[in-house]
């Protein structure tokens, strides 16, 4: 099956925007809030890249910012379009990370690549999408990038769901180094801090954070799911204290690259 078919396939049967608005969902929407929200000015210009149903992009544009977002599968685009409010300044475009060209170079303050690094399986192309959103944003902008983390995946699906035969009889891991590789029949791919760094050497950028947008939820979702609400207040304040520890950041489930591309 080919990539796009297979994540046709899957997002036209998934509910991306139920997932975030979960409360176990809801903490990797309101870090990534947490962190946009951080770079804000008003009246600056918004790009999301790969914007599926629009959780981010509406909520952008809701609090009157000009967002422009790009999508590649139709299902998602059909219920974006349909979020979509009166009065807010938003345009969805359909195309793929890896080529932009109906964007003008340096146009937009902020980028948001949330979700294409998900589903690209080569250093080429997350390098190729990478450059695609450093080229329509301004100089001295800020893009953020969201991974999927190969640590998290291991514990969780391979040990925790006892699928580790599965992914060595794929070839999918290596035993004595542990690194872990994914394709389009995986869906998801999974990455490391040493991948990121690969992504992005080279490019006139330089990090400001890096951020566990989940960190431990998703190991005790349950627990969390049946929190009370001010137990919960707590929870979000002490993974807000540990989102960025380097010692712990690699075992979250999704995570945050945010850089700011150079002015010269």
């Amino acid at each position: 099956m080919e990539t796009f078919e297979a994540l046709n396939e899957y997002y036209s049967n998934y509910d991306e925007e139920g997932r975030l608005l979960s409360r176990v969902g809801s903490v990797e929407f309101l870090t990534t809030v947490r962190y946009i929200e951080k770079y804000l000015q008003k009246g600056m210009r918004i790009l999301e890249i790969g914007a599926a149903t629009g959780r981010y992009s509406h909520y952008l544009a809701r609090k009157g910012y000009t967002v422009d977002a790009v999508e590649l599968i139709p299902h998602n685009i059909e219920i974006f379009n349909q979020n979509t409010q009166p009065g807010e300044d938003i345009r969805i475009f359909q195309g793929n990370a890896l080529n932009l060209d109906m964007l003008e170079n340096e146009a937009y303050d902020r980028v948001l690549l949330l979700g294409p690094m998900y589903h690209l399986y080569t250093l080429h192309d997350h390098r190729k999408a990478f450059s695609e959103a450093l080229r329509v944003l301004k100089k001295g902008g800020i893009l953020m990038t969201a991974y999927c983390m190969a640590d998290a995946t291991m514990m969780q699906y391979a040990f925790g769901r006892n699928m580790l035969g599965h992914v060595i009889e794929k070839g999918l891991l290596d035993t004595e180094t542990f690194s872990v590789s994914s394709d389009p029949s995986e869906l998801f791919n999974i990455v490391r801090m040493e991948q990121i760094d690969a992504v992005n050497s080279g490019f006139p950028i330089r990090r400001l954070h890096f951020v566990g947008t989940d960190m431990y939820t998703m190991y005790h979702r349950d627990i969390i799911s049946q929190m009370d609400e001010e137990t919960f207040r707590i929870y979000l304040n002490y993974h807000f204290f540990l989102c960025e520890r380097k010692d712990l950041v690699g075992l979250s489930n999704h995570t945050l690259d945010i850089v700011q591309k150079d002015l010269a």
